[in-house]
């Protein structure tokens, strides 16, 4: 038998994407590329845990923000909001499972420069996004950040969360994606590393010590 994409070599395994056997070539070569693997893949899983780390000429500075610092002590005093924020992010992607790495990653991004100008100039001004799943992204992290906000003023009678606080959340969100993603254009690395984090039907209200334990740093 031949493999069902190439049709040329001999078929090794079964690919869940295309519900047929494909050779091992194909396999690496269109994974997350043309193939929507699913997560549960052996294949994919095998080739996460051999996956080197991008190097860091894969990755365009201005992508990172590198202008935007974030301290050790910021995620330390601030790991609540970016807990809240990483299970917005994950509620999203499970409301629609369609959605890849870039378009969180595109969200982030667009997010952040939104919240740099508002920080720098004063202006509010919405980064325009590439699509409807990518506003639902930036939906979803907008309403926890009120949702932070007025937590913080019924425990306080005020809030102290800062633009700037937000703005240094997003951009650590955004290169722990960047750190996660393999890069390819169907990718749900960085997707699976938030819901291994979130489980369904999970709150998102932890413990202090819990939610210290679901912050990894990139």
């Amino acid at each position: 038998m031949s493999c069902v994409i190439c049709e040329v070599r001999k078929e090794k395994r079964f690919c869940p994407a295309v519900h047929g056997r494909i050779c091992a070539q194909c396999c690496g070569e269109q994974r997350e590329v043309t193939l929507d693997c699913p997560s549960d893949c052996p294949y994919l899983q095998q080739s996460r845990e051999h996956e080197k780390p991008r190097s860091a000429e894969q990755f365009d500075a201005g992508s990172l923000f590198l202008q935007v610092e974030i301290s050790e002590q910021f995620t330390y005093e601030r790991e609540h909001l970016l807990m809240g924020l990483s299970y917005a992010l994950a509620k999203a992607a499970r409301a629609d499972r369609s959605l890849n790495d870039r378009d969180l990653i595109s969200a982030l991004s667009a997010m952040s420069s939104s919240y740099e100008r508002l920080v720098n100039s004063g202006l509010h001004y919405e980064q325009p996004l590439a699509s409807a799943a990518q506003h639902a992204v930036a939906a979803q992290v907008e309403e926890m950040v009120k949702q932070y906000r007025e937590a913080e003023q019924k425990q306080m009678g005020y809030s102290n969360l800062r633009d700037s606080d937000v703005l240094k959340a997003l951009v650590f969100l955004l290169r722990l994606g960047q750190g996660r993603t393999s890069g390819r254009p169907r990718s749900r690395a960085f997707i699976d590393f938030l819901f291994a984090r979130f489980p369904e039907k999970e709150s998102a209200v932890l413990t202090p010590q819990e939610a210290g334990s679901r912050i990894i740093v990139p």
